[in-house]
């Protein structure tokens, strides 16, 4: 294995997560020319339909025929669907199918990114836990740079709705050969289908499941519902408020993952716990945001959120590798992230409930559904413990296929 092998993997991951959410900070933008908030909201939410499929996927294939061509993949993926976005000029349907693309590049970064890092950091002799947070630091990384940059060129960039999806085109372009060149870490034809151990655990069921809708909920509320809830209070700096909530959620996140890995403990839930006691109290800030109208209140709530989207992330996928054994990895890790991205969903379901009920009655509702997944996770957290950690025997298994 040479040196440069897990940074490839990890830039894998990071070039994927850019595409991925790239669009977000730009819905003001898409606001601005005519779209209503309905349509902008469902095409936030249309990668969903190309992600969720490819998380159930593509963990399953790169167990058939390895993590490289998969990954490959979904590089490739992601660079075509940045050249779909920028066609978005010709017509609502070329956003619609470059978002749905992008779906699957994020679904290949988190579940075989994710899977591939981890078993590369496991030959070279890394602790266990060491490349599920470097993925989610990646992650979470490429998620807020390809949101800032995007802002930004939108903001100031000549062709606001082209020039940012050509940068990550670019970047794209020019990972894929390092990618290419990271050596295999899966055995081609050794996934066994229906053995999934790990999805029946009772722990999987009560603790990681409660859990995993409010990771991607959490930064859908930060970065898509507040900024329209306090876009008249910003006037012309709309589209760059928008930019610095998505941001700060996701740096937010990223600063806080090392402390999920410190609250981590295989005894108890204690780093779930952690995030879903911020999740409740970020919605709360937020619906008072939403009652005040308040700029300064919502970028508060879009840190705590950000804040409990961290910790939550890195702390469902180590409660996740010690339930999994290491021919399931990679299909589990898919599993995790199409629950965590059922959260996604909300901004559209909120935009067709608000006619009903306002945000902060909506808000509100969320704060309860919220408390009451942490009084779940809380009876369970030290229920229904793993017999053995199967981290360590993916290690030795790992070990030994190298």
């Amino acid at each position: 294995m040479t040196p440069r092998s897990i940074p490839a993997a990890l830039a894998a991951i990071f070039v994927c997560a850019w595409g991925g959410n790239q669009f977000t900070p730009l819905l003001v933008m898409y606001r601005d020319a005519g779209y209503s908030a309905l349509t902008v909201n469902l095409l936030l939410g249309a990668y969903v339909v190309g992600l969720v499929p490819g998380l159930l996927l593509t963990g399953t294939l790169s167990g058939r025929f390895g993590r490289r061509p998969v990954a490959l993949a979904g590089v490739l993926a992601s660079l075509v669907a940045s050249l779909l976005l920028a066609a978005g000029t010709f017509g609502v349907g070329w956003i619609a199918a470059g978002r749905l693309v992008s779906g699957f590049g994020v679904a290949v970064a988190m579940a075989v990114g994710t899977t591939w890092v981890t078993e590369l950091c496991f030959r070279a002799g890394a602790a266990a836990g060491t490349g599920a947070r470097w993925a989610a630091l990646c992650l979470t990384a490429g998620f807020a740079l390809g949101a800032a940059v995007a802002g930004a060129l939108a903001q100031w960039g000549p062709l606001p709705m082209v020039t940012p999806y050509l940068v990550h085109a670019l970047l794209a372009l020019l990972i894929l050969p390092f990618v290419f060149r990271v050596p295999e870490t899966g055995t081609a034809g050794g996934y066994a289908a229906g053995q999934f151990g790990g999805l029946r655990h009772p722990r999987f069921r009560r603790v990681i499941m409660p859990m995993a809708p409010w990771i991607f909920g959490s930064a859908a509320v930060a970065y898509a519902i507040m900024p329209q809830l306090v876009a008249d209070r910003v006037g012309q700096w709309s589209l760059l408020y928008s930019t610095a909530l998505t941001v700060g959620a996701l740096v937010a996140g990223t600063l806080v993952q090392p402390l999920a890995k410190r609250l981590d403990d295989a005894g108890s839930a204690r780093a779930v716990i952690a995030s879903m006691t911020l999740m409740p109290l970020g919605l709360l800030v937020s619906m008072f945001a939403a009652i005040a109208g308040s700029p300064a209140l919502a970028f508060a709530a879009a840190i705590a959120l950000g804040c409990a989207y961290g910790v939550a992330l890195v702390s469902g996928l180590l409660e996740l590798q010690r339930l999994a054994a290491p021919h399931e990895l990679a299909a589990l890790t898919g599993v995790y992230y199409a629950l965590a991205y059922l959260g996604f969903l909300l901004p559209s379901l909120l935009s067709l409930l608000n006619s009903a009920a306002g945000y902060p009655v909506l808000l509100g509702a969320l704060v309860v559904v919220a408390l009451s997944g942490t009084a779940m996770v809380l009876r369970c957290s030290r229920a229904h413990l793993p017999a053995h950690t199967t981290a360590d025997e993916n290690e030795k298994e790992l070990a030994a296929a190298g």
